[in-house]
């Protein structure tokens, strides 16, 4: 229907000149006509005029008209509920009526448009389908496009709309209506049809499963198509249906992958990308290893040739092919985002601070993430560590013949590609590499002085993932050749190759722990040399290669001479860094590291660290409060620098223990503790508790007056689906449990129960486990009254958990504290009494008065039930459980 409104000449023509002056460069002149359409955004029709502008115009050239286009469709997004009702009506209209404009750039705009019309309001969506449906029949192939392309977003936008029951369920109309459209002539059509379908395959939609076969046979049908946009969008279909219909899939499992090796080597990278993400996912479905078996042969030279570097990877990274780049400074936007994780306590066996449950692995396939994120190296790189994880030695037998080839080959893009198989298979097939490795290390290690930077590059990062083996084997052999060539490689002219030493050199460094005490000086010499030599982002790297040293030496670093060389440097950057800037985080978090290391070597450089720290908080909650009250007057502030700042501060107290005393007592940090504690952010609270656990160990005396005030709150914190906040809230509280003694008596009840029923849940972490069972066992030893009547609802987890952690003060208190429990409550114990035997002998070494205490309660036992009963009991026990037992404590 043809609708009556019209513009006016005059308006129309101010609205055009206005769209032609937005087109100008100049800043000024685009700054008066953003204000002029927001006025014009007050009158109802301004938008009519721009659907007239964009579908009817076409005399104009395309970018005025498709702006206008672009400015209706903000409009449409940001106030489509509020336009009058012909306004919309005469929007959606002309939008259906020139779906089919003959520049495919207006088709576009026009479809994007209708979609957005269309996704604003739910109720309206059903009735834009038949609508564009049945534009499919047109005898214009420019409107089925068109009609195609809109409902295509229309499937991406509305997916779950459409397959809900308030809409009548459109799909069932829509999925047979696709499928149809598979076979259509123009390959375009072919390719929207497919990706249309696409939209619900992970949701399992009921329309699409009803068809599944007929669509299974219609992709298989377009396997071959001449159009890569085709054969991408038919790979897509398939690495999906693999994850939700494998049961379809099955029967023709041996052609799918016959086809996906060929794809996987199509000339087109995006088809061959996609059709790689098949081999990741399959390897992730329990029947890959019985459907892969008998076609690893031909899957892994395929693999093997997608992790070489195309001619194109070769011109975007030719900044990095040019050997020497150092004195450049880095492009700002190419330094990614770094998150701080937050402080996670966890007792001294676990050897270090970190949940195991929730570690991102760093030591991922990202060795060249300045090319595009993900491109078909990546994917293949990834593909063969996961399948190597799954086929271990079988897989070798494949791969070694071709490393074979590639690791010694005169082209460097060959052997580079050799260097990447080696890293990526070391994971899944380290066992079958073992043989190998005395001869290919020293080889890696010559390849860290090859003339090509990208080389140098992953030879640093394939080092790193075997760095395991070669801290097991004697020092001088191979630890120390790679230390020496991984430190050079630190200082290399090329910013590539520093940043993949510096990663490398902090995997080598977790791993070799104190075997690199020898070569500190020359270590520390090399780390700080580079810091007047990086530029900004390898500084970041640097900050974290030098906290991960002061994690694995530890107090070995507290030398007078090695302080002179490392403090320096770091302080310098310190002070040159200014509150609100982000490279705090990293330096923040490597200050940490090494105050915890030096203990009271750091003692000279803590008040103004300790200060800051305490500022960044303070400034940071002040922020917090003047946005709440004011929103619209102040931004929500950035709470990783109050997450670093208390995380350091953690560091402070543990290393410098007793003496961080009298800044605790100068300052205002409890009051700031309190606010923190009750802070919305998970993160917030997560590294206030770890502070909390931190200063009592340090300095009790000022956090006894608060216990009232924060027991409560850490008795709220204790839900275990935010495992690290709970876990840091349970260590505090065991923590203050020992301070406090008996005085702990009134809290118990505050947080005994959720502690009990942590204790007793199914899947919870190991080291949340164990921090609950020190806790609960803590509590128990200084307020036996009020914990040993509950004692059956824990002992047996409680056993089992503490049973594998090595002697140490923990384990020790929270076993007295069991002890106590047993003698208050003997019966609590009864049904369980064989873990509370197994968990004794855990022991290696116990103080005596509590090898004592283990000895009357295995006594009193024996002597209450009788020594046929005990033998009847003692029976049960494994055999090392019974030698031991008998050995030690002579039952």
């Amino acid at each position: 229907m043809e609708c009556a409104w019209k513009p006016d000449e005059q308006g129309l023509q101010q609205i055009l000149q206005l769209l032609k002056e937005s087109q100008s460069p100049d800043t000024t002149t685009q700054r008066s006509v953003q204000q002029k359409l927001e006025q014009l955004n007050q009158y109802p029709d301004f938008n009519n005029y721009l659907i007239f502008v964009l579908t009817k115009l076409k005399s104009e050239d395309e970018p005025t008209r498709s702006l206008s286009g672009l400015i209706l469709k903000n409009n449409v997004k940001a106030h489509y509920q509020n336009f009058p009702n012909g306004v919309s009506e005469f929007i959606k209209n002309e939008c259906l009526q020139n779906i089919g404009d003959s520049s495919p750039l207006i088709r576009a705009t026009v479809g994007d448009t209708h979609t957005h019309t269309h996704t604003h309001r739910t109720s309206e969506t059903p009735d834009a389908i038949p609508q564009i449906c049945a534009l499919f029949d047109s005898r214009d192939f420019n409107t089925c496009k068109g009609a195609f392309g809109a409902l295509q977003k229309i499937c991406e936008d509305s997916a779950e709309i459409l397959d809900s029951d308030m809409l009548d369920r459109p799909l069932n109309v829509m999925i047979p209506k696709f499928l149809q459209f598979f076979k259509h002539n123009s390959p375009k059509i072919r390719s929207h049809a497919i990706a249309c379908v696409n939209q619900f395959i992970i949701s399992r939609t009921q329309a699409l499963m009803l068809h599944i076969d007929p669509f299974i046979e219609n992709l298989f049908a377009l396997a071959t198509d001449e159009e890569p946009e085709v054969r991408k969008n038919v790979c897509r279909a398939l690495v999906m249906l693999l994850e939700v219909r494998m049961d379809r899939l099955l029967p023709h499992m041996h052609n799918i992958i016959q086809y996906m090796l060929q794809r996987t080597q199509d000339q087109d990278e995006n088809v061959a990308l996609e059709a790689c993400e098949f081999w990741l996912t399959l390897a992730e479905q329990p029947v890959c290893k019985d459907v892969l078996s008998g076609h690893l042969a031909q899957l892994t030279p395929v693999l093997v040739n997608g992790m070489r570097y195309s001619e194109i990877d070769i011109i975007l990274l030719k900044g990095d092919v040019e050997e020497e780049d150092e004195a450049i400074p880095d492009n700002e936007q190419d330094i990614r985002p770094r998150f701080h994780r937050s402080r996670t306590v966890a007792q001294q066996h676990e050897g270090g601070d970190g949940i195991e449950e929730e570690d991102d692995d760093d030591d991922d396939l990202d060795d060249d993430d300045t090319i595009s994120d993900w491109n078909l190296r990546k994917c293949s790189a990834a593909a063969l560590d996961v399948l190597a994880n799954v086929f271990r030695d079988e897989l070798l037998l494949h791969i070694l013949p071709l490393l074979k080839e590639l690791l010694f080959h005169q082209e460097w893009v060959v052997k580079e590609s050799g260097i990447l198989v080696l890293g990526a298979i070391a994971e899944g097939c380290m066992q079958g590499m073992i043989a190998y490795l005395p001869e290919l290390i020293p080889h890696l290690v010559q390849c860290l002085s090859d003339k090509k930077a990208l080389v140098r590059s992953i030879a640093c990062w394939t080092l790193s993932r075997y760095a395991h083996w070669v801290v097991s084997q004697p020092p001088d052999q191979y630890l120390k050749p790679l230390m020496t060539e991984l430190l050079k490689r630190i200082l290399d002219g090329n910013k590539r190759v520093q940043e993949a030493a510096c990663s490398a050199f902090a995997t080598l460094e977790e791993e070799a722990c104190t075997e690199l005490v020898p070569y500190l000086a020359f270590i520390l010499d090399t780390l700080v040399f580079a810091f007047s030599k990086y530029q900004h982002k390898n500084l970041l790297i640097l900050y974290d290669a030098i906290g991960t040293l002061a994690d694995s030496v530890g107090h070995h670093l507290n030398k007078p001479e090695y302080i002179q060389m490392l403090m320096p440097p770091l302080i310098q950057k310190w002070n040159q860094l200014k509150d609100e800037d982000k490279d705090l985080f990293p330096l923040l978090e490597c200050l940490s590291s090494v105050a915890t290391a030096l203990q009271s070597g750091f003692l000279p450089y803590c008040e103004p660290v300790y200060q800051r720290c305490v500022n960044l908080v303070q400034k940071t909650l002040a922020q917090a409060m003047l946005h709440q009250s004011q929103p619209d007057a102040y931004e929500f502030p950035d709470k990783d620098f109050m997450i670093v700042a208390l995380d350091l501060l953690s560091g402070l107290a543990e290393g410098l223990g007793g003496n961080i005393e009298q800044l605790v007592a100068r300052s205002n940090i409890l009051t700031l503790m309190y606010q923190c504690m009750q802070d919305k952010m998970p993160e917030v609270r997560q590294s206030s508790f770890a502070l909390l656990g931190d200063l009592t160990k340090a300095c009790f005396q000022h956090v006894k007056p608060c216990i009232a005030d924060f027991m409560p709150i850490l008795g709220t914190n204790l839900n275990p689906e935010l495992i690290s906040v709970c876990n840091n809230a349970t260590w505090a509280i065991g923590e203050i449990s020992i301070q406090m003694g008996a005085d702990m008596q009134p809290y118990v009840a505050m947080v005994l129960h959720q502690l009990i029923e942590i204790i007793n849940r199914p899947n919870t972490p190991k080291t949340l486990l164990e921090n609950t069972a020190i806790t609960i066992g803590r509590l128990g030893y200084v307020c036996p009254q009020e914990v040993a009547p509950m004692l059956q609802q824990f002992i047996r987890p409680w056993c089992t958990s503490l049973r594998n952690i090595r002697d140490n003060e923990e384990k020790d208190s929270a076993f007295r504290g069991i002890c106590t429990m047993i003698t208050v409550n003997p019966g609590g114990v009864v049904q369980d009494f064989i873990f509370f035997c197994d968990a004794v002998a855990s022991w290696v070494n116990p103080k005596d008065d509590l090898r004592d205490m283990f000895y009357k309660i295995l006594h009193g036992f024996k002597d209450q039930v009788g020594e046929e009963n005990w033998c009847r009991f003692s029976d049960q026990f494994p055999l090392p459980l019974k030698e031991r037992l008998a050995a030690f404590y002579g039952v």
